[in-house]
């Protein structure tokens, strides 16, 4: 498998963002979801890396600076026939890496409280990460859970 820093040019990703959304918008209520576009993806606080298999698109993830000491991990997506094949890690891992390469102090993420997000849940614990209150722009919502690492 092979990570790069991706540009969203490509087709491949904006279909996999695409399946990303919908099975977003098919779990999460509208008011809840903080899934971004491909649009809002590439604004310049954003990184985004995507993961490669041969040629096919494995799994996206990216990371938005918040500000100097603090970042957040957003659209951590695995393909459907690629999970539970050590993609998620590799790209969690990489994201932390960056992270502390960046200096950051702390790496956040929101997810969903809904069962279909437990198998990230469970990742993010491995990883290290705590439960936490609302950071940034976020509130407090019974379909999210926040997450922090400090670095």
């Amino acid at each position: 498998m092979k990570i790069k820093l991706d540009d969203l040019a490509g087709k491949e990703i904006a279909e996999l963002l695409e399946k990303h959304l919908s099975e977003m918008r098919a779990v999460s209520p509208p008011e809840s979801k903080h899934a971004l576009d491909l649009n809002e993806l590439r604004k310049p606080d954003i990184s985004f890396w995507t993961v490669w298999l041969e040629n096919s698109l494995a799994g996206c993830g990216a990371m938005k600076e918040l500000d100097a000491f603090h970042a957040e991990i957003k659209s951590m997506h695995v393909a459907l026939e690629y999970r539970n094949r050590g993609v998620a890690k590799m790209l969690l891992e990489h994201i932390i890496e960056e992270a502390k390469i960046r200096k950051y102090r702390k790496l956040s993420l929101e997810t969903g409280s809904m069962a279909f997000f437990e198998p990230a849940r469970q990742l993010y614990l491995k990883f290290g990460f705590v439960y936490c209150v609302p950071f940034a722009s976020y509130k407090a919502d019974p379909n999210s859970v926040f997450m922090t690492k400090e670095l």
